[in-house]
């Protein structure tokens, strides 16, 4: 077989779950992965996410062109959207991109529309007022409100700079291909579009063009990004359960739950890899928290919160596991220095690569950790770059549909997300909520009693 694209290392369930419990779950796992494949599940007219390595292959050209337009003309290319719709390309782009030494006249990402915080929109607003930029605005429907806000506010701020028609020029819309807000907009002013498909959900997006766009503009090749995830789906296809890490993982996940583990901890120890597990929150608590059960996702960055909760993980309550996201080549040549006076007694790593410290701290804490209670899992790329993280993206995307139908659940809807918008309506006044309002402005009154100095 050629060389893997991934590898998941399971050695730290021992005590929790054994071997025969994983290998036990493999007719329901490789069931629940069928059931996707046929489209026999609940959510299956939201599978469309499963096909993208094959099926994007034909936009790929007008993706990179529309990309390199940007690249040569805006040194700044704001995208606006909210959860799916930038967490994808946000995680791609912070992961392989230069964290301080950016190509030459490199697009410079910003992302908007994901919060609603003022002082961060004055900030944001003043330093675009003084440079040339685009926009990318990113919603299936054009009305998500976080989006819809800031949309708002950009525009306004074109028009202000270029002029109504030439500020509207500068606008890419990926949303929905037929109806809404955004494309009525779209139509109207002529805008560049590309479509959010119908049968794609947002968490699920980064190999459309909602999260292929963003990061065709921050150089990243997209087409080996696209690889990755094809070959690892046509290896997840092709391999039966008991050589499968996906679906082990997913297995291993749900009889984690079954044990009474109910927080699954995504550590890495890159600072790359930060938003990948900010996405994987999203992903795996968007599809799995409901109906009064689902694992609760969080994300550690290792080490530097080991010196933080990682007091609670190593000691705390037992009901979590830990996921680790491990590069085995990271690159870097940056030694440990000798010192004459060795006062702080590290000359022990005198002429250690860094990248073998923090290779040993990995493998410390997952001891520890196991040894303190807390089961682990290991998934490890061979190298982080474009096709190895495509591969990752959608070995997650896979495992996260299968835990769901595990446990029971769709993992393709989210009707919670709704709720929180229902009472923000109606306290800000909006039309139709008027009922409702008056209910929730009493609850407020009647909460806001503070303790104060």
């Amino acid at each position: 077989m050629s060389e893997p694209i991934l590898s998941l290392d399971p050695s730290y369930l021992d005590g929790v779950v054994s071997p025969a419990q994983l290998l036990a779950c493999a007719a329901n796992a490789t069931d629940a992965y069928r059931r996707l494949q046929t489209k026999n599940c609940p959510g299956s007219d939201f599978l469309g996410w499963m096909d993208l390595p094959e099926t994007m292959h034909p936009v790929i050209p007008d993706i990179q062109s529309t990309a390199n337009e940007i690249r040569l003309r805006d040194p700044v290319h704001v995208v606006i959207g909210i959860g799916g719709s930038y967490l994808g390309a946000r995680c791609v782009i912070e992961a392989l991109r230069p964290t301080f030494a950016p190509q030459p006249h490199a697009t410079e990402i910003i992302y908007a529309g994901h919060h609603l915080s003022a002082p961060y929109a004055a900030e944001l607003l003043a330093w675009l007022e003084k440079r040339d930029f685009s926009v990318n605005v990113i919603s299936k429907s054009g009305t998500t409100t976080e989006p819809a806000v800031w949309f708002r506010m950009i525009k306004g701020l074109l028009a202000k700079k270029y002029g109504e028609a030439s500020g509207m020029r500068r606008i890419i819309a990926t949303t929905d291909a037929q109806k809404g807000t955004l494309r009525e907009l779209a139509n109207t002013f002529e805008l560049k579009t590309y479509p959010v498909p119908d049968d794609v959900g947002g968490r699920y997006s980064v190999f459309t063009a909602v999260g292929l766009l963003p990061i065709a503009v921050a150089g990243i090749d997209i087409e080996q990004l696209l690889a990755g995830a094809r070959d690892l789906r046509t290896r997840c296809l092709r391999t039966a359960f008991e050589s499968n890490p996906v679906l082990q993982y997913a297995a291993a996940r749900h009889l984690l739950y079954r044990a009474g583990k109910q927080v699954e901890v995504f550590a890495n120890f890159h600072p790359h890899l930060h938003s990948l597990t900010e996405w994987l929150k999203q992903l795996f608590g968007e599809s799995e928290g409901k109906e009064g059960r689902g694992i609760f996702p969080a994300g550690c960055d290792y080490t530097t919160d080991l010196h933080s909760v990682g007091q609670y993980v190593q000691e705390g309550l037992r009901v979590l596991f830990e996921t680790f996201l491990v590069v085995d080549n990271s690159g870097g040549d940056v030694t440990v220095p000798s010192d004459p006076q060795d006062a702080d007694g590290l000359n022990f790593l005198a002429g250690k690569p860094l990248e073998e410290v923090n290779r040993m701290a990995f493998e410390g804490t997952r001891i520890a950790h196991a040894e303190g209670g807390v089961p682990n899992l290991s998934w490890h790329l061979p190298a982080l770059d474009a096709y190895h993280l495509g591969a990752l993206l959608y070995a997650f995307e896979v495992a996260c549909a299968v835990s769901g139908l595990l446990n029971g659940v769709n993992p393709f809807d989210q009707p919670g997300v709704e709720a929180y918008k229902k009472n923000m309506f109606a306290l800000l006044g909006k039309p139709g909520f008027e009922r409702r309002s008056a209910a929730l402005r009493q609850r407020v009154s009647a909460a806001g009693r503070r303790v104060a100095f």
